[in-house]
């Protein structure tokens, strides 16, 4: 019988003995033994093995097993051990389940996705590390291999964006997504570096302990609160990872990677790292205000006005990325509202709908020969049925549907935010009750422009922008169903993306599931007003169709038909009417624009300044040159007083000792 220890091990390192075969022996790099073939063979393997483990697992924690111990030590500084172990309990079991099932169907769709592409191998050894670095990430009992997952999953998150690296637009994405996550992660270990200061102590468990003791320190030199500097330095981390404003903009740009990878790491897993993470810490963001008033404030921002650029999109890919920066500000709503196991609850659900949203996009993708603007499609429900219906399951479980699993942890959150008595808490109700009109609007704009209506691809040329790395990689003919390994994953994505809400609900928001692990005081009552009114799934689903976010949602259904089905001129009229709001949202709200004129420019300024004034300048020019030209100029005085005749090297010792005399008779006699 495997001990615990060893199964935690195998379940972690199965994915990465994949990622390194097929990386190293499938690519060229120490040559090409694995065919492509064996390449999807041998990491899928190591992922339904990952998968079986996290499942055995989570029977295990429901069963009261949990485990909180070292592997091995990795470091000793002075009495201080680091350690590499596992944290498993409820939470990281349940993120386990969810990562390496999500991970699973990934790489089968990836089979009939990438079949075409040359970097076959490469790609199935990037997302198994990938999903290894998740697993490190979410099974850490330290902040060590905390962050070494973080990272981790931001290599392999920049290696995946970038993927087609012949593709100038891939490496400026990719590029972006690296340098912007850096800024965030810069605010993460100055978090993880203030705990481990005050506390002397990586592991979860020393710094949870020292937590009441953290809210009475006062950071140096400020009256601020220790604990509100900790928390909100960490939390940058989780705007950069979780895609919060500002730190938002390169994850619409990663579209420029394959889809597969828009599916596993942003929409389902990487860009959840920051809401499980914030999870993690409850005990520490619960003893400060102001840090909770911070994340649901900038929560509540993403979830109207980055849902609000989804509405103009035409890249369908974009559109569905747009949704998951709303769906994201969501969870961070819910993590400013001490409603923590909510966040965890829309994280959950969110990672099978939108998962399978994206990789229902690429089965259209496919289909269309690889053209991805929206006003190309049209009436594809008749040519390409299961993607059709997938993708409608998919949707209304975003828009919040009752008795779909997106009704269930979207409603949660509204009413979470509603409840909850941290500052902003009131903006963040109205931003995510709006939020749900504009998820609706442009969630049935896609549908209904590309499975509905009249065809509009034979009306235009095709050009994709995700065909295997060539921009005007384009085919003619009819659109297609997708092979089975495509399709086979959305239907088995389509069965939780229904039932998971209901399913799962009451254990893990109103049962004992995440007692001792998540922890919320007294004084933020959102979870307590929930459970005041909670009478079990179906009463509130069939409750939930007199609510005003159900028909907010029916409102943006009725508008999407009619502007999209039934009178297609109206947006246009529209476009034309707020031509100034139009061309803010076509810029992004100029965010891009700030980020490269001002803020890089600048960054580029000072370098070139510190270059030129500081290194040129000041270290070569002063320092090392103008030392070398003084010792030069003392040289070439020097030399004049070497004539060689012995007379003069007589007559100036003469001098000198005239010289010593006198000033010894000056002032000693």
């Amino acid at each position: 019988m495997m001990d615990a220890t060893s199964l935690y091990l195998l379940i972690a390192l199965a994915p990465l003995a994949g990622a390194l075969i097929t990386g190293l022996f499938g690519t060229g790099f120490l040559g090409r033994f694995v065919c492509r073939r064996c390449a999807h063979v041998i990491t899928i393997l190591g992922v339904l093995i990952s998968l079986v483990g996290s499942v055995v697992v989570l029977f295990q924690v429901l069963g009261g097993q949990t485990f909180d111990g070292n592997v091995y030590t990795w470091n000793a500084i002075g009495n201080i051990e680091i350690s590499i172990g596992f944290l498993i309990d409820p939470l990281s079991a349940l993120m386990m389940v969810v990562v390496t099932s999500v991970s699973l169907m990934v790489h089968i769709y990836t089979i009939g996705y990438m079949a075409d592409d040359p970097g076959y191998q490469r790609f199935f050894s990037y997302i198994s590390l990938f999903t290894f670095s998740m697993l490190m990430l979410v099974m850490s009992n330290n902040m060590l291999q905390l962050f070494f997952g973080w990272e981790a999953v931001g290599l392999v998150s920049y290696l995946l964006i970038g993927f087609w690296y012949t593709k100038p637009t891939a490496i400026f994405a990719n590029m972006k997504a690296f340098l912007i996550n850096r800024v965030g992660d810069f605010g993460f270990i100055l978090g993880i570096g203030l705990l481990f200061a005050y506390v002397g102590s990586m592991h979860y468990g020393d710094v949870f302990a020292q937590a009441d003791k953290l809210g009475g320190m006062i950071f140096p030199g400020t009256d601020w609160q220790l604990l509100t500097v900790a928390c909100i330095a960490l939390f940058v981390g989780a705007m950069g990872k979780s895609a919060q404003v500002p730190l938002h903009s390169w994850l619409p740009d990663s579209m420029e990677g394959p889809t597969p990878i828009s599916a596993l790491i942003h929409a389902a897993t990487m860009v959840t790292a920051g809401i499980f993470m914030v999870a993690r810490f409850s005990p520490l963001f619960e003893l400060s205000s102001t840090a909770l008033a911070f994340v649901i404030v900038i929560g509540a921002i993403g979830a109207l006005f980055l849902g609000i650029l989804g509405i103009i999109q035409t890249d369908i890919k974009r559109v569905v990325a747009y949704s998951t920066l709303s769906q994201l500000g969501y969870m961070t709503v819910a993590l400013g509202a001490s409603a923590y196991s909510v966040a965890i609850f829309h994280l959950m659900t969110h990672a099978f709908f939108k998962a399978l949203l994206f990789l229902a996009a690429g089965s259209v993708i496919i289909g269309m020969h690889h053209d991805q603007d929206i006003r190309n499609m049209g009436g594809l429900r008749k040519y390409m049925p299961i993607t059709w219906i997938t993708f409608l399951i998919g949707t209304l479980a975003l828009v919040g549907t009752p008795f779909f699993s997106g009704f269930y942890s979207k409603e949660m959150v509204i009413e979470a935010a509603g409840a909850a008595n941290v500052w902003g808490a009131n903006f963040a109700y109205y931003s995510t009750l709006i939020g749900v009109f504009v998820t609706s609007l442009y969630s049935f704009r896609v549908y209904f422009l590309v499975f509905h209506g009249k065809p509009r691809f034979d009306e235009h040329p095709q050009h994709g922008h995700d065909a295997h790395g060539h921009d005007d990689h384009h085919h003619g003919g009819t659109p297609h169903e997708s092979p089975w390994v495509v399709t086979l994953p959305l239907v088995l994505l389509a069965i939780p993306s229904i039932i998971a809400g209901a399913w799962l609900v009451n254990p893990l928001l109103f049962g004992d599931y995440f007692n001792g692990i998540i922890t919320v005081l007294p004084q933020h009552p959102a979870m307590a007003e929930l459970a005041s009114h909670w009478h079990g799934w179906v009463a509130y689903a069939l409750h939930g169709f007199v609510t005003v976010p159900f028909w907010l949602m029916v409102a943006g259904l009725v508008v999407a038909w009619y502007c999209y089905l039934i009178n297609p001129k109206v947006p246009a009229a529209v476009q034309r009417s707020l031509s100034g709001v139009n061309t803010v949202l076509e810029n992004k709200y100029y965010v891009d624009w700030v980020n490269e004129q001002i803020i890089c420019r600048a960054a580029r300024c000072l370098g070139v300044g510190l270059w030129k004034g500081g290194d040129r300048g000041l270290i070569d020019g002063v320092l090392v040159n103008g030392s070398a030209r003084v010792v030069g100029w003392v040289a070439a005085v020097s030399r004049h007083l070497q004539s060689g005749y012995i007379y003069h090297y007589a007559f100036a010792m003469i001098l000198g000792i005239l010289a010593f005399l006198t000033f010894l008779v000056l002032t000693v006699y």
